[in-house]
């Protein structure tokens, strides 16, 4: 069982008004993103550590708890260990803390006591020292017992730093966080426009867990750049659904004047769109929304499919076009629905779109359908043998 303790105690550097966990970061505030990223390893059960309680806070945990998390504020460390299951690890999150998801998996997947630490000199803005070399980097893995001998020491005693020194004293595991990752994606922000210019990069990493080759190509660079345009200027998800609404109806009149060349290029446009939407939603906690345009990418390219087998029944008067599009789309869903580790190369359905277009700007459609349903056969025959693989 994991729970998750975030600290939210210090004051802003530039506001002293607000609390650093409830400046603006992703589109809400930075302790609604430090919950998302724990909720998405399996976290259940928030707590929330304060000296204070703030309007912009009480606003920031009710959305949380909206979200599906159980969320709990303490004010102390005998209050924490009430509150936590006696048996759960504890995900703890430094005060003011900006990191990746791949980060939080990584400290959430380990099965011993453990926190990350980074070296003097990568360039992390860490919380305290460690030992001689080392400063703790803001993320820390506990039982919840350490909880409870953080509340037998005195009450005078600081919270967080107490926590990390009785995991360390327990010799808890030491994480040495990549220096690369510590100079753009991690690090501890209480200046709101220090977060800002963390916040580019940090936004940017949210595609690279996307492994597919169109994604990594195509859409992971263009989201890696408008994802923090978006979130800066305030982008409302129904804005980017509005956006990909219009190309799809683009996409579709350019299809039925028998264009399409001009029709695949805006289905290619649209799915970026879509896929940028998706991500935006997902950070935003807006899941259900994330999930409508992720499937919404698939139905887009299954219908540019179909409807340039369509056109070419009609250019060419038989079957074919329509034969292989239908058996595309067909071989397309069943791979689509493998539950196998996905592979680099295979297809997916924001590729299909992009393999056809240079064969419908060369004017044969036709040959493209038979490729890139040849492709999306060895999709599925890969897909199939990694299964039977399987023990």
């Amino acid at each position: 069982m994991l729970a998750g303790l975030i600290f939210a105690t210090e004051d802003a550097e530039d506001r002293p008004d607000a609390l650093a966990a409830t400046l603006p970061f992703g589109g809400g505030t930075l302790i609604e993103y430090q919950a998302r990223l724990l909720s998405a390893v399996g976290v259940a059960h928030l707590l929330v550590a304060v000296s204070r309680v703030t309007p912009a806070l009480l606003g920031a945990t009710s959305r949380i708890a909206g979200r599906g998390l159980t969320v709990d504020v303490v004010r102390s460390a005998e209050e924490a260990a009430a509150k936590v299951h006696p048996l759960a690890q504890v995900i703890v999150v430094a005060d003011g803390l900006v990191t990746t998801d791949a980060v939080i998996e990584w400290i959430a997947s380990e099965s011993h006591e453990a926190l990350l630490v980074s070296r003097d000199g990568d360039g992390a803005e860490s919380v305290e020292r460690v030992d001689s070399s080392h400063s703790w980097a803001g993320l820390a893995r506990v039982p919840a017992k350490r909880l409870a001998d953080v509340a037998a020491m005195p009450a005078d005693y600081d919270f967080q730093s107490t926590l990390l020194r009785q995991s360390a004293q327990a010799r808890a595991v030491q994480l040495l966080l990549p220096a690369a990752t510590a100079r753009t994606r991690h690090g501890v922000e209480r200046n709101a426009a220090s977060l800002l210019r963390r916040s580019k990069s940090v936004l940017a990493a949210l595609g690279d867990r996307r492994t597919a080759w169109i994604d990594r190509l195509v859409f992971t660079p263009i989201t890696g750049w408008t994802l923090p345009q978006l979130v800066a200027r305030g982008v409302p998800g129904w804005g980017m659904i509005a956006a990909a609404g219009a190309g799809v109806a683009a996409t579709l009149a350019l299809f039925y004047l028998a264009m399409p060349a001009a029709a695949l290029g805006v289905a290619v446009g649209t799915t970026a769109i879509l896929s940028t939407g998706a991500m935006l939603s997902g950070l935003r906690g807006e899941d259900g929304l994330a999930r409508v345009q992720e499937r919404a990418i698939a139905a887009l390219a299954a219908a540019a499919v179909l409807l340039l087998g369509v056109g070419g029944w009609r250019a060419e008067g038989t079957a074919t076009a329509l034969a292989l599009a239908v058996s595309l789309v067909a071989t397309a869903a069943l791979a689509e629905r493998a539950p196998a580790p996905r592979r680099r190369w295979w297809a997916t359905p924001a590729a299909y779109p992009l393999i056809l277009l240079p064969f419908a700007i060369g004017g044969v459609a036709t040959i493209g359908l038979a490729a890139a349903l040849a492709y999306a056969f060895a999709t599925l025959g890969s897909a199939i043998e990694a299964l039977r693989a399987k023990p």
